[in-house]
């Protein structure tokens, strides 16, 4: 959603030479967060034209609705939020079933023990370190004690899930949660697209990142 949507092409393939390793493609509802955002024509336009993984962010009410769709549509992989549904294990067990990674979001407030049960069942996390809905936000200052949190719970429970990082990711910020134990990290307006040369940006920040990745965390 930070990208310049005229542009977008031109965009994707800087980028793809910069060795992103996913494209964050965020979807809103106006409902479950105070904003709207893409949908899946956009997502089947981009697929035609790269092959880096997609990991599609569902910030809408009861996304169980559109799994299916955005799955045809080009995500490899598919972010719910466990706040936005009443039934989180039917929608994580849809996206397993159409061969489509898995993957919760917690926004900062919610709390880690609320997917406690269902780890084992998840390739990634999305740990949100702003609220979801806009771009350009403060970071949430606990977020990396919560990144820190679920590295541990990860470990003890000897669990496989990759823990992604949302929200104010830049050089200030990217390295801290390397060392906290993130694993993916999603860069948008104050990371990439607001620079000169984003890709160079991408570069950079991927480079910090696994210099990181690991270091210390305890």
């Amino acid at each position: 959603m930070c990208a310049d949507f005229c542009n977008l092409g031109k965009q994707i393939r800087a980028l793809e030479r910069s060795d992103a390793d996913y494209f964050h493609f965020d979807v809103m509802d106006g409902n479950f967060v105070p904003n709207f955002s893409m949908g899946p024509d956009i997502l089947r336009s981009i697929k035609k034209i790269t092959k880096v993984p997609i990991d599609v962010h569902l910030m809408v009410q009861e996304p169980i609705r559109y799994i299916n769709e955005f799955v045809q549509a080009g995500a490899d992989i598919l972010t719910v939020h466990f706040e936005s549904s009443n039934q989180i294990y039917r929608t994580v067990s849809t996206i397993k079933q159409l061969n489509v990674k898995a993957s919760i979001a917690l926004n900062p407030a919610s709390p880690l023990c609320l997917i406690e049960q269902i780890l084992p069942e998840l390739d990634m996390v999305l740990i949100m370190t702003v609220e979801p809905g806009f771009a350009g936000q403060e970071l949430v200052p606990f977020s990396q004690d919560k990144v820190r949190r679920l590295r541990r719970m990860k470990e003890n429970k000897g669990l496989k899930f990759d823990i992604e990082v949302d929200g104010s990711i830049n050089e200030k910020t990217i390295k801290d949660f390397a060392k906290a134990g993130a694993d993916v990290f999603v860069i948008g307006t104050s990371g990439i697209f607001f620079k000169p040369d984003p890709a160079k940006a991408m570069i950079e920040l991927k480079r910090m990142a696994v210099e990181n990745i690991g270091k210390k965390y305890k």
